[in-house]
């Protein structure tokens, strides 16, 4: 049965019959009853369309991804997010609408989800360090939320952000109590908010131990498996070649590891590996004693709580902008170990 089937049977208006599903108060409690009662009985559920007639809200939230030539944003990690994401969009009756467009037609969509009223707010995914879509956002007026955050803008927004800097110099921190003291660092682009931070952790932990940063020992691009395995074979072959690395994904993470076994070397006795680990659903970091050591977050819960930070704003627009820091957990697995001692 659909609302307008269910509206002739009780004899009232669509709209009064939609706007006393949803909760409307000038509807009076007598019709609110009779109404949600034959709703009951004939098992019917509004569709999200004529909820978003009777409330003049679209239910939809937008997500916009680059398919950028300099960065690939459509990875493992966006799609568990998005999943986490779309959990808390079902829990409370919102849609995904999931666009990707070249670079150089964000604008442009950002600006049509706008004036068409497509979707309620959008999430902004990928943050550089001085981002020109959360200016546009704030100069459209569109309600968003960022996974991450952009270090030069200044306006307040509201973001969910692991502690990338925290995260990183722990790690670094760990090897050094390892007695580890030739450290390398795998990491993602560096223009990109989350990497630059995980560099200053690990930079900030080489500072406090008193060991000079070594450029041939920072590695930032792409985080495949690929570039892991040719950034780690490049340091190896160092007449001072590393003993430990920290990597910023599990992908990149297996491409280290290639490179220590294609060496004829041990990882976690000749090299020790950490590496960040989203909890990806698809790629599990072993079983009860991890592979990796590693600092760990989950991307998937993530996006659970970013999206209900978006849908608090969208109903409660008068709140102020909220931000929520995640501290990651560092979980010690069979990749670590002691500095290999030097004959």
């Amino acid at each position: 049965m659909n609302l307008k089937e269910l509206s002739r049977n009780l004899g009232l208006s669509q709209t009064t019959v939609s706007r006393a599903l949803n909760g409307y108060p000038e509807v009076s409690t007598a019709t609110r009853r009779r109404v949600e009662e034959a709703a009951r009985t004939f098992n019917y559920s509004p569709s999200t369309r004529a909820k978003g007639l009777a409330t003049g809200k679209a239910l939809a939230i937008g997500h916009v991804i680059p398919l950028s030539s300099k960065h690939e944003m459509v990875n493992p990690i966006f799609g568990d997010f998005t999943a986490g994401a779309g959990e808390t969009y079902s829990r409370n009756g919102y849609e995904m609408i999931l666009s990707i467009v070249p670079d150089e037609d964000e604008r442009r969509v950002y600006q049509g989800l706008k004036s068409r009223r497509t979707v309620d707010g959008v999430i902004v995914h990928g943050p550089v360090m001085d981002d020109p879509r959360i200016t546009l956002l704030h100069k459209l007026g569109l309600p968003f939320a960022v996974h991450g955050r952009a270090s030069v803008n200044e306006t307040p927004y509201t973001w969910l952000d692991m502690n990338n800097r925290s995260a990183f110099k722990r790690a670094a921190d760990f090897l050094f109590d390892l007695g580890h003291q030739r450290i390398g660092l795998v990491n993602g682009l560096e223009f990109m908010d989350f990497a630059h931070r995980r560099r200053n952790g690990y930079t900030a932990s080489l500072a406090e131990h008193g060991v000079p940063t070594d450029p041939l020992l920072m590695r930032s691009g792409e985080m495949t498996e690929d570039f892991g395995y040719t950034s780690a074979r490049e340091m190896l072959a160092l007449e001072d070649a590393p003993t430990a690395i920290i990597c910023s994904s599990m992908i990149s993470a297996l491409g280290v590891r290639r490179a220590i076994e294609e060496k004829g070397l041990v990882m976690g006795k000749d090299v020790s590996v950490i590496s960040h680990d989203d909890v990806l659903s698809y790629l599990r970091n072993g079983g009860d004693i991890p592979i990796f050591t590693a600092t760990r977050s989950s991307v998937r819960d993530a996006g659970r709580q970013l999206a209900q930070m978006l849908l608090d704003a969208i109903e409660n627009p008068a709140l102020p902008p909220q931000t929520k820091l995640l501290e990651a957990e560092l979980v010690v697995g069979s990749s670590t170990g002691p500095a290999p001692r030097k004959d």
